[in-house]
């Protein structure tokens, strides 16, 4: 990534000249370290979607063209031909894993994939009626109170030891947060199945009969977390990073992760979308709300349609929706009026000129809604879900940013409009 070329800046009686950055691929990035230096002037981007933060060598995305790539493979190849726990050593390690690899990295994770015994004691201390999300950021986050020989940032094996745990043991820990919201008793992990199947196992088998995951359930959530394991710069993996930049331990940084998925505008929008189905209710009552969408005064959003990213069709939603289409036909629940709201939604979305012009096509979360809901999760897990398969990307960002030399604390700048100085008057005067 060398200088190749520069921009001037002109203002005032300055004129800068900034270094221009040249990608791999995607858009050429001007230099502004020194702005503030020899300028004495900031940018203002609100959302920062016109600043890189940071460089990175694990995901990219072209919205134009509806493309996504781990490691430079596109994401449909590898929910084709690949599993999670693949997908995890590629986007931890850079490359795709021989089979020795494979297997060594698939035992340490199953080695970690049970909790500290202890930790059920946190569990208890929750409400019933607690969302999943909160019970899973609180653990989560007192996971650096058990694992103390695991939160030197600065010792790359205890890096190395956080990261297998967290990608073994956040399953189990969301599957716990289900079972103690539904008052059933805690299933322990069963390493003889695989990573996808050793959490539907947790969060459905009881002690008083047989579990058998099905093989096309299996496949699909083993997809939803390939699909869902990192997406570039996005709000929460901006949120690890930054919390990461300070020193903080590994364990705090993937929960700040996870209370920053929890937001409806980020993780929960899967969640939102089934409630939107909710309300919708009934195949008649869809011409209502299509009305309402394409009314501008109405305030009313289709949600699960179109993404901020992708400008074209979502590249994961379309391996979502071979994925929905297989798990409805196997589990035969067509007549289930939710699912019936949802696929009246998709076929009038894929052929009506208003979503087609504004390319608001059904995204990952809309298929991965309908997924979990034929599954029988509950919509409050719809994002737990979420965070057990973005973590890998979380933990990849983290450790990518604590080995750059050039790495600093974050600390984004902003435009004062507050008041100018003034003096303290006293209580009786005012």
């Amino acid at each position: 990534m060398a200088d190749t070329k520069t921009a001037t800046l002109t203002f005032g009686d300055k004129t800068l000249s900034l270094p221009i950055l040249k990608p791999t691929i995607g858009p050429d990035v001007v230099d502004i370290r020194k702005l503030y230096a020899e300028g004495d002037v900031f940018t203002y981007d609100p959302g920062f979607t016109s600043t890189a933060a940071c460089d990175s060598a694990i995901t990219y995305i072209d919205g134009d063209l509806g493309e996504l790539l781990y490691r430079g493979y596109p994401i449909e190849q590898l929910a084709n031909q690949s599993t999670h726990l693949e997908v995890c050593y590629l986007l931890l390690y850079g490359e795709l894993p021989t089979a020795d690899q494979l297997d060594d990295f698939t035992t340490r994770v199953r080695r970690h994939t049970m909790v500290h015994e202890q930790m059920h004691n946190f569990f208890r201390g929750f409400r019933r009626d607690s969302h999943p999300m909160a019970t899973m950021v609180g653990v989560v986050g007192a996971m650096s109170a058990f694992y103390h020989d695991s939160l030197d940032i600065n010792d790359p094996w205890q890096r190395e030891v956080a990261a297998i745990r967290m990608v073994a043991k956040l399953p189990t820990i969301a599957a716990m947060a289900y079972k103690y919201s539904i008052g059933q008793p805690f299933v322990y992990p069963k390493n003889a199945l695989s990573y996808a199947g050793n959490f539907l196992h947790m969060c459905f088998a009881v002690p008083c009969e047989d579990y058998v995951v099905q093989p096309a359930l299996e496949r699909a959530m083993d997809r939803i977390m390939m699909l869902h394991a990192d997406h570039e710069q996005n709000a929460s993996t901006s949120t690890v990073r930054l919390a990461g930049s300070s020193g903080a331990n590994p364990f705090a940084c993937i929960a700040a992760g996870i209370a920053c998925l929890w937001g409806p505008a980020h993780g929960g929008a899967n969640q939102a979308c089934l409630e939107m189905l909710k309300e919708i209710g009934t195949v008649d009552r869809i011409p209502e709300f299509i009305a309402k969408a394409k009314d501008k005064t109405s305030g009313f959003r289709l949600m699960g349609f179109g993404h901020r990213v992708y400008k074209n069709f979502d590249p994961r939603a379309k391996v979502m929706k071979e994925s929905a289409d297989e798990v409805l036909d196997l589990l035969g629940v067509h007549n289930n009026p939710l699912l019936q709201v949802a696929k009246e939604l998709e076929r009038i979305a894929l052929e009506d000129e208003y979503f087609i012009s504004k390319k608001l096509y059904p995204n990952v979360d809309f298929y991965s809604g309908i997924i979990l809901e034929a599954m029988g999760f509950p919509t409050a897990m719809f994002t737990p879900i979420f965070a057990i398969s973005r973590t890998v990307g979380w933990i990849s960002q983290w450790k990518e940013m604590i080995g750059d030399p050039t790495q600093r604390i974050g600390r984004p700048r902003q435009l004062y409009v507050g008041p100018t100085r003034r003096d303290y008057t006293d209580l009786a005067k005012r």
